[in-house]
């Protein structure tokens, strides 16, 4: 029997802790329950898988970040990042955690049209 698929698309920061750690805690909540999930971020949400950017947000009443980002990692989750996004912000892929890769509306595009749902942050 084939996984269910979610792709999950975030566009939120560490300008608001509750709102960047929600994805997370959905994504890997989905892990759980066997589902292939595709974290895609983009905008301001990039800067979360810069090496170090995880540890400083904290949202009251949810997992650290980084403990939700590492355990969707080591899940098999796929993360990419918004290609014009990170050029915009400077981002090289030096600076991003290991497992992370950079794609474009294409590959968003095709992942969408591949899973059951989709979801926007």
């Amino acid at each position: 029997m084939e996984r269910e698929k979610l792709v999950v698309i975030s566009t939120v920061g560490h300008e608001n802790p509750e709102k960047a750690t929600l994805p997370f805690v959905l994504a890997t909540a989905c892990q759980s329950l066997d589902a292939d999930v595709v974290m895609f971020l983009q905008s301001s949400g990039v800067a979360l898988a810069q090496k170090g950017e995880a540890e400083k947000v904290k949202a009251d009443g949810l997992a650290p970040l980084k403990d939700l980002l590492d355990t969707f990692m080591e899940m098999g989750g796929t993360m990419y990042l918004c290609s014009p996004c990170i050029k915009e912000r400077g981002i090289s892929m030096d600076d991003v955690i290991d497992g992370a890769e950079v794609a474009a509306a294409g590959t968003l595009a095709s992942e969408v049209m591949g899973a059951k749902s989709v979801i926007t942050y």
